[in-house]
């Protein structure tokens, strides 16, 4: 990497850093916890928080990874305070008596879905792993995880991977897939248990086998049980996800060639299928031409976190201009006139639309700026 390029990635680091620490952190602390209910709220907007909005289980793990995470970026606010009530919170009034995690509450903690998604039981995972690494082995996080594990192989296996949810047999879908290898291997991490890795590997067979299109080297984001070979994918391509998977795969081991070579297929048909006007769209077709020119902000952040891990890992200048390119679109989505609040969605025209911000893009900008220091800071 040249001196230009590396002072072009250590510029928008810093600046989203700064960012995150000064303006983010303290606003999502303060005001996106409810005080009188307990739990955080779903959206922030310039007078506060959206208190109608119904709270999914998703929204108030992610919320629990963010602050868990805080203290390692160099925030010492009232983190583990928020840790540990979000645990309580979530612990209290979204486990059924299976074990597994509902999906959605009203703010006044009534049941509005009581469906156990797998997407959810994923991101309760990771927040269990986040915690136990912020807050240590005495508060429980361990044993926690590996009884819910155990649930979710019990009452969620199918033939082919888990199910989406515990009343349902099929598709199976992608996505809830890709965040449990994440958990997976955040746990493989922190516990010896053979279990994490074995799984984790698992998953991503089931990527290289059933959800990778050999043809196209796209991932789709679904796939019939019940049939068999190209025609039982279906759904459209994501470039946020091809991103995503991509950098799941080179997490689990950079070195073996069939991963690595998947995983960079995916990022070559995301960057130049997927990316239009310097962002990652929402949505593909199956041909790889575009479905939905409108541009979420999680995307852009995983375009970052996977073309830093390949600078990092390559070294080469490709990989390092895009992701310097992926984090200034980033921050374009962060400069709103109220500090600490983000666009979630730019328009086909290029223009923001402005609305309250979600909280479940915050885990997804910090993954970003994480991946983005661990680059610069490591060899």
């Amino acid at each position: 990497m040249s001196g230009e390029e590396r002072a072009a990635a250590r510029n928008s680091h810093d600046a989203l850093h700064r960012w995150l620490l000064e303006q983010a952190y303290p606003l999502w602390a303060q005001r996106g916890w409810d005080s009188v209910r307990g739990g955080f709220h779903e959206r922030l907007g310039p007078d506060g928080p959206v208190p109608t909005d119904a709270r999914r289980t998703r929204v108030q793990l992610r919320q629990i990874c963010c602050f868990a995470w805080a203290e390692a970026l160099g925030w010492h606010g009232e983190w583990r305070a928020l840790v540990s009530g979000g645990l309580d919170h979530v612990l209290a009034y979204r486990q059924r008596p299976d074990g597994l995690f509902r999906a959605v509450l009203a703010p006044d903690g009534t049941v509005l879905e009581d469906r156990a998604l797998l997407y959810d039981q994923a991101f309760a995972l990771l927040a269990l792993a986040s915690a136990h690494r912020a807050l240590g082995a005495g508060a429980g996080c361990a044993e926690r995880a590996a009884t819910l594990w155990e649930q979710i192989t019990v009452r969620l296996r199918a033939p082919l991977g888990l199910r989406a949810d515990t009343t349902t047999s099929g598709p199976l879908l992608a996505n809830p897939h890709m965040h449990l290898l994440e958990a997976l291997l955040a746990w493989a991490q922190l516990d010896a248990a053979p279990h994490w890795r074995q799984w984790a590997e698992a998953l991503a067979t089931l990527a290289l086998e059933r959800l990778i299109d050999p043809a196209s080297g796209a991932l789709r984001e679904q796939y019939d049980l019940n049939a068999a070979g190209p025609e039982a994918r279906s759904g459209p391509v994501e470039p946020g996800h091809l991103f995503e998977w991509a950098g799941l795969l080179l997490q689990l081991d950079p070195a073996r060639p069939r991963l690595r070579e998947a995983a960079l297929r995916l990022v070559e048909i995301a960057e130049t299928r997927g990316v239009q006007a310097g962002a990652a769209v929402n949505a593909l077709r199956a041909d790889l031409t575009v479905l939905d020119p409108e541009a979420r902000l999680w995307p852009q952040t995983e375009r970052v976190k996977t073309c830093t891990r390949l600078a990092r890992l390559t070294g080469e200048a490709l990989y390092w201009r895009r992701a310097a390119a992926a984090a200034e679109t980033l921050r374009a989505y962060l400069a709103t006139p109220h500090p600490g609040l983000w666009y979630d969605r730019r328009l086909a025209n290029g223009a923001f639309v402005p609305e309250p911000s979600p909280a479940s893009s915050f885990y997804h900008i910090i993954g970003a700026i994480s991946s983005l220091a661990a680059a610069l800071e490591g060899p």
